[in-house]
């Protein structure tokens, strides 16, 4: 029997297979040579490619400096990773509902995310945002806003992560703050987190609302706050990974985080603060892409060159300075629309590749996200995914279990030393601050995103469903897809303009009066707008008298002026 020609004929007469597609398919070998961001790689490793090596110098045992093999000696036996998923839609009880949600089955933290509008500074009610309200996460416009978000949890207890990224944290923070004070809690007890990177969001469409001067000023405000009075929450989450879904690399990935840190430290030592003082605190929100174990090297890598940082640069003593504490986040960027149920297993594997580098608190992505917003089936799947992980597979029983992997720790010190060089030429440039003033990093990020295309446009990096294995486009999403219901912004919307029309205005106007001297005067924000929320200013009128203080428009869309003038 022959397999040549474009097919066998089977005995009723109908096309059986292509048999030449047949050998292709089963001959076929790794067509690449690279990792993802384009390391050449050998057939194999061997005790020759680590002969420079001192194991202590090098990686240590978890749990001791440079803490390359993970911060805790028994990693997940002593405790699991934080399993939180991101959580943002419509109104605050839309988003409340579905924590809610995902607490009854099983997330152990908690993580909403804020709508373009928020991250802009925008109340629900402002001109621009109307049509926008709740689309992207969730709109926090005032206090009121804050109490249906948080009702019902115990703000002591529960692990919160507040991801608003923007100067708008500031906001954030004493909009939270100032519900847990109205419940009676001691704010020194609080558990949790917010991102707080406002350099970075200038990079992911925020230009206008992210000024330098004042995501550095606003950004170390609530640092250097919550140092002083907060001591249980992690201040700042230095966004490496939204950098990441630019198309950038590994090492860039960590090298630009890095930088961006490294203005926030010199801020606050400048300030005052010592470097144990507020180091402990600081943590950072890393990609885990598709490449495993380049994700694995690269994070090693990040924990060791961040342990060297604070000890030779900053001369930090405590150990816990010098661990790089991490949450991860799954490659957003990864993912596509086409085959969307493939999407679950990149998942999979970008989790897997967080948990074998040691993470602390891990969002997976929905499979659903390249078509909406995750609906509650996809929500529930990445959550499983996490628990799968866990429970299973077995991963979790050893620390660093790929530690002393010829492969990984070789490509471990080749992404260290890139980051190093990386560094170096920021450091040449005058530093991080000038390199986004000159816009350096944007032609950085510009660059990358054009190569990544190339690659994928060329069928050198290769895209199940995209450039290889494509079949027809799918007519519907298997789960479904999430809508926003528009009467939810419509209500968030009124409800703002009830609460403008009806409190006290000689209370909120020295609140707003007593704000805008402490950011003429260059004092710490935080007090006064922590004030100013409980006399029920909202997001869009603090934000704006800070940006007035400053030198900035009122409003950054141009439209509104200052109420308060």
């Amino acid at each position: 029997m022959t397999m040549k020609g474009q097919a066998k004929m089977s005995k009723d007469g109908g096309a059986f297979v292509d048999w030449d597609a047949y050998l292709r398919a089963y001959y076929e070998r790794s067509q690449s040579t690279r990792t993802w961001s384009g390391y050449d790689v050998k057939d194999f490793y061997g005790p020759e490619d680590l002969a420079h090596w001192d194991y202590n110098e090098h990686i240590g045992d978890p749990g001791s400096y440079p803490f390359t093999r993970g911060i805790h000696r028994n990693m997940f036996r002593g405790r699991y990773w934080t399993r939180r998923e991101v959580i943002g839609m419509g109104s605050p009880a839309d988003t409340h509902k579905r924590v809610k949600l995902l607490l009854d089955h099983g997330s152990s933290g908690l993580n909403t995310i804020a709508d373009i509008t928020y991250e802009m500074g925008l109340d629900a009610d402002h001109p621009w945002a109307v049509n926008e309200v709740g689309l992207t996460g969730v709109n926090i416009s005032h206090i009121r806003d804050m109490e249906i978000l948080t009702e019902g949890v115990p703000l002591d207890k529960v692990s919160w992560s507040l991801i608003t990224a923007s100067p708008v944290a500031a906001a954030t923070m004493a909009q939270y703050v100032a519900v847990a004070q109205n419940r009676g809690y001691d704010i020194a007890n609080l558990r949790g987190s917010i991102q707080n990177d406002p350099i970075h969001f200038r990079y992911c469409g925020f230009r206008p609302a992210c000024p330098l001067d004042l995501s550095i000023r606003l950004g170390c405000d609530v640092m250097e706050f919550c140092t002083r009075h907060m001591p249980k929450w992690y201040y700042t989450t230095v966004n490496m990974y939204d950098l990441r879904e630019q198309g950038i690399t590994a090492p860039q990935e960590v090298a630009f985080g890095f930088g961006i840190a490294m203005i926030y430290i010199k801020e606050l030592l400048r300030r005052g603060l010592d470097i144990d003082e507020f180091a402990p605190r600081f943590s950072f929100y890393v990609s885990c892409h598709i490449d495993i174990f380049e994700e694995v090297a690269k994070i090693r890598a990040a924990r060791r060159l961040w342990a060297r940082l604070m000890k030779e640069k900053y001369g930090a003593k405590d150990p816990r300075s010098m661990q790089f504490r991490f949450a991860v986040h799954t490659a957003g960027c990864s993912l596509v629309p086409q085959q969307p149920l493939n999407n679950i297993v990149r998942i999979a594997y970008e989790a897997l590749a967080a948990v074998l580098a040691g993470v602390q608190s891990l969002h997976c992505c929905s499979y659903d996200e390249p078509i909406c917003l995750p609906t509650e089936k996809g929500h529930l799947q990445a959550l499983r995914t996490q628990q799968i992980l866990a429970y299973e597979t077995g991963v979790c029983d050893v620390a660093d279990p790929l530690g002393g992997s010829y492969y990984v720790e070789s490509l471990t010190d080749r992404i260290e030393e890139e980051v190093v060089r990386i560094l170096r030429q920021i450091e040449d440039l005058g530093g991080m601050e000038e390199a986004i003033r000159t816009e350096w990093l944007d032609r950085q990020l510009e660059h990358e995103a054009v190569q990544r295309q190339k690659e994928i446009d060329s069928g050198e990096k290769l895209i199940v469903g995209v450039n290889i294995f494509t079949s027809e486009p799918e007519t519907h999403t298997p789960l479904g897809v999430q809508r926003i219901p528009s009467e939810s912004a419509m209500a968030q919307i009124q409800e703002t303009r009830r609460l403008k029309a009806t409190r006290d205005k000689k209370r909120l106007k020295e609140c707003m009066d007593k704000l805008r001297e402490d950011a003429e005067d260059g004092r710490n924000v935080l007090p006064a707008m922590i004030e100013a929320t409980k006399a029920y200013a909202t997001t869009g009128e603090m934000m704006g008298t800070v940006r007035e203080a400053m030198g900035y428009k009122y409003d950054p869309m141009g439209i509104l002026e200052n109420p308060f003038n």
